[in-house]
């Protein structure tokens, strides 16, 4: 499985982005799709995730409310819609997938990693 993310880039305070993430390869094997992100000098940690079959979601109590993860089966893409961003919200984002039914929010069950994509939100 091969993960292709994009959508990031340099927004204001309060601004919005949505991050796509594209599978490809063996998509029918994926149980969970992920984000993480990862600030400077800090450890990559879960944002979101959503089953891919089903669309049960989960966020980190750090974004709920703001951020959506939502799905599109057919096109094998998982989406992160991004509100209300602040500056803390600065990370290099990542997107995750996982072959099993595991913590979803732990780095170590997630089988396959994108490249990472830059948010960046000033004040």
């Amino acid at each position: 499985v091969q993960l292709q993310a994009s959508g990031g880039g340099l927004v204001q305070a309060g601004g919005s982005l949505r991050l796509s993430c594209a599978a490809s390869g063996r998509t029918f094997r994926l149980y969970y799709m992920g984000w993480f992100r990862q600030a400077p000098g800090k450890e990559r940690e879960f944002v979101a995730a959503i089953r891919w079959s089903g669309g049960s979601t989960y966020c980190a109590d750090s974004v709920k409310g703001r951020f959506t993860i939502s799905r599109d089966n057919a096109k094998n893409t998982v989406y992160l819609q991004m509100n209300s961003l602040k500056p803390e919200d600065t990370a290099v984002y990542y997107c995750a997938a996982d072959r099993g039914d595991t913590d979803y929010f732990k780095l170590a069950a997630y089988d396959y990693w994108g490249q990472g994509t830059q948010v960046t939100v000033s004040s």
